[in-house]
């Protein structure tokens, strides 16, 4: 029954959404006013055959991964969001982790962005969708999960992580992730287990961290100029520019060529490169 009202709710949010809505082309020829199965297939990552049997309200259960893309390609709310995740008899994901609810405002001006490399990250700099630029620019970050999701998590536990960045910028990466954290924790409420744990994490395996949050430096990353190593490019020298949620928990991340350099034809050399060889980064 509950595979049935899984299918049924699909079905319906699919119908209300306009291919316009999603950056997929109307086309001229439509049987159905909102997506079709194949589109939502695309845009989930999922095969046509497996969001065709959920429909149908038979096949395997979906995974907490393939639920939150679901949502995300049928711009659920954060209540519909929910509702898909007990349909589909999965724990609701706590805020901050990799599967957490995208804002959808935030969803549709990143698909609205198909030339910029941009990315929806929380407060925790937990990677939670990238467009196909930012994948090129900085790394696919689809795989983590729990503490490693965190990108600042794994800057300091996790010395591959640095490769991002030349060397000589890695000190003043640190404080600033270090600030940026003390800001996000400042803003949940004090209890919140997940920033807790996290900087506890940090605290016992970090020394570097463990000094750098004694300074006790707060400051939210509004925007930054910053060098990306890439391994076909090389240095890239961008500004990074946030949009924040309400909440301040979710923050959209778009990059853009720094003046007076070269890197406008870098990032034009993007699209043509792909996402091979890129390195493994947020951010």
């Amino acid at each position: 029954m509950r595979h049935t009202e899984l299918g049924a709710f699909l079905r319906s949010r699919r119908d209300r959404i306009r291919p316009a809505d999603v950056g997929l082309p109307a086309g001229p020829r439509r049987r159905v006013p909102g997506l079709r199965r194949d589109e939502v297939a695309q845009l989930a990552g999922a095969s046509v055959d497996y969001y065709n049997e959920l429909e149908r309200g038979a096949g395997s259960q979906p995974s907490e991964q393939m639920i939150a893309a679901l949502a995300r390609a049928l711009r659920l709310t954060a209540d519909e969001r929910d509702y898909l995740y007990h349909l589909a008899g999965r724990p609701v994901p706590v805020p901050g982790g990799a599967a957490s609810h995208v804002h959808p405002g935030m969803l549709d001006l990143l698909q609205r962005m198909p030339a910029t490399p941009a990315q929806v990250i929380t407060d925790l700099h937990v990677t939670l969708v990238q467009n196909p630029l930012a994948v090129a620019l900085l790394g696919d970050q689809s795989g983590y999960r729990g503490a490693r999701a965190s990108f600042v998590h794994r800057w300091f536990t996790e010395p591959e992580a640095r490769d991002l960045y030349p060397e000589a910028d890695h000190a003043t990466r640190s404080r600033a992730f270090v600030a940026d954290l003390r800001a996000a924790a400042a803003r949940r409420d004090a209890k919140d287990a997940e920033v807790t744990s996290m900087i506890r994490s940090l605290l016992d395996t970090s020394a570097e961290f463990a000094a750098l949050w004694a300074d006790h430096d707060v400051a939210f990353r509004r925007d930054d100029r910053k060098r990306i190593r890439h391994p076909a490019l090389g240095v890239v020298e961008v500004n990074c520019l946030n949009l924040f949620s309400e909440d301040g928990r979710q923050r959209l991340l778009w990059f853009t060529p720094a003046l007076g350099t070269d890197s406008a034809d870098l990032l034009g050399l993007l699209a043509v490169l792909g996402t091979q060889d890129v390195v493994d980064s947020t951010s």
